[in-house]
């Protein structure tokens, strides 16, 4: 598996990926043409020097996976620098191969080289093989995390 920085051209198999269950499939919209919002989002992505989308491809050049990585400055803990890990996924016929915990691999390397201090996540409740995969890979549930949907 090579682990590489996303481009415009693989947005529509991201997409695929993050659609790729029964959460992802009520949120995202996949579909031929893919809407330009996720074009227009990847080039914000793409542009921001705090965000890394990555994906991961097989010896015949196909994605396999992707992760989203952001780093978040902050004032709290002395000024400190934080990573965030967002969409995480492996394609379901390569699941249960390590690739995973190769991608958080990836992830946790990246973030100690920003020297960012904690890397944090989130998971829905739902994703209960997600929240095992989380705490293999050394992630614990320190924090109890809320949301509030805007529906803008």
């Amino acid at each position: 598996m090579q682990i590489r920085k996303a481009k415009r051209e693989d947005v529509p198999f991201i997409v695929q990926l993050l659609a790729d269950d029964k959460l992802g499939m009520l949120r995202e919209d996949f579909r031929n043409p893919l809407p330009e919002r996720y074009y227009q989002a990847f080039e914000k992505l793409d542009a921001d020097a705090n965000q890394e989308l990555i994906v991961a491809v097989n010896d015949a050049n196909e994605i396999i996976g992707t992760v989203q990585l952001t780093f978040i400055q902050g004032l709290s803990h002395q000024g400190a620098l934080r990573a965030q890990v967002e969409g995480v996924r492996i394609r379901e016929d390569h699941r249960g191969q390590g690739l995973g915990e190769e991608l958080i691999r990836w992830v946790i390397t990246k973030a100690k080289e920003r020297k960012a201090f904690l890397l944090q996540l989130t998971t829905d409740k739902q994703r209960t093989e997600a929240i095992r995969f989380y705490q293999r890979s050394g992630f614990k549930a320190t924090h109890e995390g809320m949301k509030l949907s805007l529906n803008v």
